[in-house]
């Protein structure tokens, strides 16, 4: 642990990393490919592409990403409607496309997700994001039972929301044979 992480810090970065954990291995390795495309860490074309479908889903999740740092800007400070389309309407959109791509099975999942994507300050606005891009007729009746079922009671009528910005954001780790490792 470093000298400036608090112990509580800690904490907060392990269960961070425990709830990544708890997701499928599906969704674990969409969430990373996100992230290196959101917050444009690596090459997400070189390191995700496994085939033809693949690469034209992280093309199109790349333009619809072009939307994040807009987003971010436009998070509204309060709760007063006057900002609300102009935030919701893209933020939905771009939620609407990752639901659509069968990988984000849950609400913490996309909770994970956009934390890291967009910061601690959109947690106010995941719930009604999350529940209107799981509502929209482009999804498959199951698939959105399935999404507005995962949603807590709790995480839909929060009082109020941590601050605090997230510690863990998974990447890609290379596989290392068992016997390259020094003693």
């Amino acid at each position: 642990m470093s000298a400036r992480m608090k112990p509580a810090e800690g904490v907060m970065t392990l269960a961070e990393m425990k709830e990544f954990a708890s997701f499928t291995a599906s969704t674990q390795r969409y969430i990373r490919r996100s992230l290196d495309i959101g917050l444009d860490r690596d090459d997400a074309m070189a390191r995700w592409s496994r085939d033809v479908v693949e690469a034209a889903s992280i093309r199109a999740q790349a333009r619809h990403y072009m939307r994040l740092p807009e987003i971010r800007a436009l998070i509204p400070d309060d709760s007063g409607l006057d900002a609300v389309e102009r935030f919701l309407g893209p933020l939905t959109t771009v939620s609407a496309f990752d639901l659509g791509q069968e990988r984000i099975s849950s609400f913490s999942a996309y909770r994970f997700l956009y934390e890291r994507l967009i910061g601690a300050a959109v947690r106010p606005w995941l719930p009604g994001a999350f529940c209107a891009a799981a509502a929209l007729p482009h999804l498959h009746p199951e698939l959105r039972r399935k999404l507005l079922q995962s949603i807590s009671e709790a995480a839909a009528t929060a009082s109020g929301w941590s601050s605090r910005q997230p510690a863990f954001y998974p990447y890609w780790v290379e596989k290392v044979e068992a016997g390259a490792l020094p003693h």
